[in-house]
């Protein structure tokens, strides 16, 4: 999870950005909404650094010069289509501490930074159905800029992250 502070209007706003996966047949992300990261590598001395590495790689921005790693949220076990993969996720948070440029590679359509605080507050939370293993289901995501849907894996990365920022946090649609 990459966060950038920026001013808008006179006021600070924290963005949060995002890929858009690129469409490849038999990929269970394929076009998804996501945060940038990978696999680690034999190379990789630990999971920071092959964040580091992958994010380099997916869209051509080093965190090790332009950002600072501020922390770490819940790991999450995939569950492409609905069912458990032996894949777990470690995801990192860093802060962006310089402007950036984006060289996406062929894994990424789409670099996203959408504002934080409506995701946070559940103002753009919704629902949306996908095709699960040839049957619709209700998903619940967030529809950020250029009308994306964030669901799934990265969906719960974000519940995890605002649980992590404050443990009275309630996910959108839970009773006070």
């Amino acid at each position: 999870m990459i966060l950038r502070e920026r001013v808008h209007g006179g006021a600070p706003v924290t963005d949060l950005l995002f890929i858009r996966r690129a469409e490849k047949p038999g990929d269970p992300w394929s076009g998804h909404m996501a945060f940038p990261g990978g696999h680690i590598e034999p190379s990789d001395d630990s999971l920071l650094a092959a964040s580091i590495r992958e994010t380099c790689e997916e869209i051509g921005l080093d965190l090790a010069a332009t950002a600072t790693h501020i922390g770490t949220i819940d790991h999450q076990r995939a569950q492409p289509r609905g069912r458990p993969l032996n894949m777990v996720i470690a995801p990192y948070v860093f802060r962006l501490d310089a402007d950036a440029e984006f060289a996406p590679n062929h894994e990424v359509a789409e670099v996203v930074w959408t504002p934080l605080e409506p995701i946070a507050k559940g103002t753009n939370h919704t629902e949306e159905e996908r095709i699960i293993n040839g049957s619709p289901v209700l998903f619940s995501g967030y529809r950020i800029n250029g009308g994306h849907f964030v669901w799934g894996l990265t969906y719960r990365m974000l519940q995890s992250f605002f649980q992590a920022l404050d443990p009275r946090w309630e996910p959108p649609g839970e009773p006070d």
